[in-house]
């Protein structure tokens, strides 16, 4: 965000009225700042401040059509696929992982993320990327053994308004995930090798929610 931003460290701490030491920290992800200094920061960066909550028991409080999507790909991966759901990672990039799907054999995880919506298309490819980079700060990572492959997937529900911002930014989607969704399909059923990043679109009708094939 400070890079997007085209300002310094040192000009950031100054506007904000922070020390810099504290600035540098905090884009180190050595300290958890308060949502105040968040908000100083943003407001300096020109930002807003989105805030997820999570209960102390339960599964994590989500859209609907998120839940559901998980629910279909965790029910149709095969069985070589370790699933694990709501990967925290927080360095150096901080976020959750709706799922990561890990492949012993093949050495390889896949960092999955759902939407039911296509908004700013350009942010949430970054934001996606930033995350599956982060993989090794998970507090599962050593439990995998040999370090593997990342790789990501980007699950959406395909409405009238995803197909048109799909069309409207193929280029940059193609680009960033490059891989047909056939065969990342074929992949997650376990009849072929994951062929890297793939972009899956889920279809909610009715009660019936599916994995479908085709850009």
């Amino acid at each position: 965000m400070v890079s997007d931003a085209g300002i310094s460290q040192r000009l950031l701490a100054s506007a904000s009225g922070l020390p810099q030491s504290t600035v540098s920290d905090i884009l180190a992800g050595r300290v958890d700042p308060t949502l105040e200094t968040y908000a100083r920061l943003g407001a300096v960066l020109g930002a807003d401040i989105s805030a997820k909550f999570f209960p102390t028991t339960g599964p994590q409080v989500r859209d609907r059509h998120q839940g559901r999507i998980l629910e279909v790909i965790l029910e149709e991966r095969h069985p070589r696929w370790g699933p694990f759901t709501e990967v925290r990672v927080h360095r150096p990039d901080r976020g959750w992982i709706d799922l990561a799907l890990h492949d012993r054999k093949e050495h390889v995880i896949v960092a999955h993320e759902i939407q039911s919506e296509l908004n700013r298309v350009e942010l949430l490819v970054r934001w996606q990327q930033a995350k599956a980079a982060s993989l090794p700060s998970w507090d599962g990572w050593a439990q995998l053994g040999d370090e593997p492959t990342i790789s990501s997937a980007l699950i959406v529900r395909r409405t009238r308004a995803t197909q048109a911002t799909a069309s409207e930014f193929e280029r940059q989607l193609r680009v960033a995930y490059p891989a047909h969704p056939d065969d990342a399909l074929a992949a997650l059923r376990g009849t072929a090798p994951w062929p890297g990043p793939a972009m899956i679109w889920a279809v909610i009708e009715g009660a019936r929610t599916r994995l479908i094939p085709g850009r």
